[in-house]
């Protein structure tokens, strides 16, 4: 077997992952019950996704170029994703959008009171 042959059996697997991965996030998104388990399922695995897809597409077109833009493309997605999940989350929480009967921990009413309370105080 030659190196191209196992690169495009290997590109060939990431790109097929890759989408499996990003169909199961909107599949996710649109079954889970809640905005956070929404959230949840359309960042996780469409993150995941995306990286594979291009880690096939730099197997496949196998010139450093190319790739270089695809690392980049990568990079931002995981620098972003994880902050706009947290904005989006945060922002639903303050709006009344989480069901609070499937939280577990509810550290963040707890926080929001205390620094409610350090604001009242200093009036």
């Amino acid at each position: 077997m030659t190196w191209d042959r196992v690169a495009d059996v290997a590109a060939a697997v990431c790109l097929l992952g890759g989408a499996f991965l990003a169909f199961a996030a909107g599949v996710g998104a649109l079954r889970f019950p809640d905005l956070l388990a929404r959230m949840h399922a359309a960042t996780k695995p469409q993150v995941l996704g995306l990286v594979l897809v291009l880690v096939g597409l730099a197997l496949r077109l196998r010139d450093r170029g190319p790739v270089w833009a695809l690392v980049l493309v990568a990079l931002f997605q995981m620098l972003t994703a994880p902050v706009a999940a947290h904005l989006v989350g945060r922002a639903g929480y303050r709006t009344g959008k989480v069901r609070a009967d499937l939280l577990v921990t509810d550290e963040l009413t707890r926080d929001l009171e205390r620094a409610q309370a350090k604001d009242g105080s200093e009036d």
